[in-house]
């Protein structure tokens, strides 16, 4: 159980501190925002195998029996999260953490954001829900509720800090959602980037499915 803590402090502070508005410029001075996003997602995916490993050596608690469907319910939900996770990385996004080129952002063509400003978060919410489900014991319970109270809260404190920087900037953050909402979700979806973004979103579910039995100990293939 021990480790199990120091895997999940590890992993929220790796979520909480390089994002503050008093860290992250002061690491994307040195590195870029290209190398921020690139070392922060290996340091997230690193740690977040870490957490996954200490939780299934967690003493075994069982509150809920585990349904033959559910493993089915979780493999499809994750094709969704990757999917979200590959149109998200790289991609302008003024709302949010881990945009890049935020300055050539258009409202008229926010791709994944027109959805909502978070699309990382709402990943992180759709795997939360994907993996309690045919996980029903105490050390995974606890373990994905914090994922889901951490991304829910997260959106939250984010949309506050962002309005404050946009207002501060002299941007009218409001106006800015609506004209996003009123754009095209589609637009430019035949271009070369969209279809690289799918192939990678394809790419990594296979790839996480393929590593989920000898990494983690449990395997998902039907």
């Amino acid at each position: 159980m021990g480790q199990f803590i120091l895997a999940a402090a590890a992993f929220f502070l790796s979520h909480t501190i390089p994002v503050r508005s008093s860290v992250k410029p002061w690491i994307v001075a040195r590195i870029g925002a290209k190398g921020f996003g690139l070392i922060y997602s290996i340091l997230s995916l690193v740690i977040f195998v870490w957490l996954i490993v200490a939780t299934n050596r967690a003493p075994y608690v069982p509150l809920w029996e585990k349904a033959a469907w559910m493993p089915y319910v979780t493999i499809s939900i994750m094709f969704v999260v990757c999917l979200m996770l590959s149109f998200s990385i790289a991609r302008p996004n003024p709302f949010s953490f881990g945009g890049v080129r935020n300055e050539s952002f258009e409202p008229a063509h926010p791709g994944i954001v027109r959805l909502t400003r978070h699309p990382l978060l709402v990943a992180l919410a759709l795997l939360v829900f994907a993996h309690l489900l045919p996980n029903g014991d105490l050390s995974h319970v606890i373990l994905f509720a914090a994922f889901g109270t951490f991304a829910l809260f997260g959106c939250k404190m984010i949309n506050q800090r962002t309005r404050r920087k946009m207002s501060e900037a002299g941007k009218d953050y409001d106006a800015l959602w609506v004209a996003t909402r009123a754009g095209s979700l589609f637009s430019g979806c035949e271009n070369s980037a969209s279809v690289f973004a799918f192939i990678g979103g394809l790419g990594l579910y296979v790839l996480l499915l393929s590593l989920h039995g000898p990494v983690i100990g449990v395997y998902v293939w039907p």
